[in-house]
């Protein structure tokens, strides 16, 4: 009995030494060192999980400039995961480009905006109740959009960047894997090619600026079928015995994502055709709401006990639900249908490090999509926080030749005024 038992853990050391053999370097170094149970089963079976990582270790020379080393475990833009919510970043970065290209007296990220409705189902919209002076505005909606990932942010930001030009541009970026067909909105293939005519206001409420309401002619090239799972619910709320169909379905690889991350965060570090045209005033808008937290901001005024400022951190979202106060996450997460990830550059300004790392899972044990079952508790956010401590523990003890003191691009975040006594908001669509 002894000598079986001694065969059967030296059986799984050879194997967790095989796997740990396979990994390539430094994942080598990395992975192995986290003991927790979930997150090593996770590990020891990527392709049921759909894994993907991408890390980037960031080396700067003696006068600070970073230079970017990407390393790639399992990444694969034929591997679809559901993006969900991370086509929201993409959205808010081309909002702000036209902005800038459209260049109308007037007409900035503040600005009031009125939406109209065009065509079937579509979803007026002249007041956003949460922003200050109760106006909808391109600033109001990223703050939706990246503070507690809110989806009708989103649709308005699709609407005004319109369906046509939000692929062409990602395209003609480079960012070759997006393929972004879909609002939140539950529409047709039809209706998501329609969207909203759009006027800009100014102080006294006279038009500025009108934009006709947008159609998308150009086709899409799907490719093969992406069908997953075992079984799925459809929008009868019936159960269908087949998989689901995410063909058509919202699409960027990870790679393409945290390219794009990091094109905003130092566009010098990418080719001029993977950036985003902005100011230097709109990127840095864009940077504060990466990585402001809920309870630092009264515009919205997000309930900060139910949306804790790990909320949207899923690299950081522990039981404490803080976040370090020298440890800045410029980051979106995604979750839907099962799929988490998150796009993130991590800045510790204590110690002087900074790094990029990005990870999807899929999570999804009974095989049904859209069933609203999934194993994000128990298995997909302790496992992105397992992860999400290991490598940050390996840039801690990481060598450098260089470790210039880093500063936030941030100057400064938002505090809550402590003396506003206006309900705080609970629940939200994201």
């Amino acid at each position: 009995m002894k000598k079986s038992l001694f065969y059967f853990i030296l059986l799984l050391l050879v194997k967790a030494n095989s796997i740990n053999a396979q990994l390539p370097a430094p994942f080598n170094a990395i992975l192995p060192s986290i003991q927790d149970s979930i997150a090593k089963k996770v590990l020891a079976s990527p392709n049921t999980y759909r894994l993907q990582l991408v890390y980037t270790q960031i080396d700067r020379d003696q006068n600070g400039i970073p230079r970017f080393t990407n390393h790639i475990l399992y990444a694969d833009p034929e591997n679809y995961f559901n993006p969900a919510s991370m086509v929201k970043m993409p959205l808010a970065f081309l909002a702000m480009e036209k902005l800038y290209e459209l260049n109308q007296p007037g007409v900035n990220k503040y600005t009031t905006m009125q939406f109209d409705s065009n065509y079937q189902r579509q979803v007026a919209m002249y007041v956003d109740s949460s922003a200050q002076n109760k106006k909808p505005s391109i600033a109001h909606f990223v703050k939706r959009a990246f503070l507690i990932s809110e989806n009708d942010p989103y649709n308005r930001l699709y609407q005004f960047v319109g369906q046509g030009p939000t692929n062409q541009k990602l395209l003609a970026k480079g960012y070759s894997s997006a393929k972004i067909t879909r609002q939140f909105m539950g529409y047709t293939e039809d209706q998501n090619r329609h969207t909203n005519g759009i006027r800009f206001m100014d102080e006294k409420g006279l038009p500025i600026l009108k934009l006709a309401p947008q159609y998308n002619k150009d086709s899409f090239q799907f490719g093969a079928p992406i069908l997953i799972g075992d079984a799925h619910w459809n929008s009868k709320d019936e159960v269908v015995n087949a998989p689901f169909d995410f063909t058509r379905h919202n699409n960027i690889s990870l790679v393409d994502m945290q390219k794009m991350l990091q094109a905003v965060l130092f566009p010098a570090s990418v080719p001029k055709q993977n950036r985003f045209n902005m100011t230097d005033a709109d990127r840095l808008f864009l940077l504060q709401y990466l990585s402001q937290y809920p309870s630092e901001t009264d515009y919205p005024k997000y309930d900060s006990a139910h949306f804790y400022d790990s909320y949207v951190k899923f690299f950081f979202q522990d039981s404490t639900h803080t976040m370090p106060k020298h440890i800045r996450v410029f980051n979106k997460v995604g979750w839907a249908y099962g799929f988490l990830t998150d796009v993130s550059y991590v800045l510790d300004t204590k110690n002087n490090i900074d790094y990029m790392l990005s990870a999807t899972i899929y999570v999804n044990s009974d095989g049904v999509v859209n069933d609203s079952k999934y194993d994000e508790a128990t298995v997909g956010f302790p496992f992105l926080n397992q992860i999400g401590k290991a490598f940050y523990q390996f840039e801690l003890e990481r060598p450098r030749k260089f470790k210039p003191i880093l500063k936030n691009q941030v100057k400064q975040y938002e505090k809550r005024n402590p003396k506003d006594t206006r309900p705080s908001i609970l629940n939200a669509d994201n």
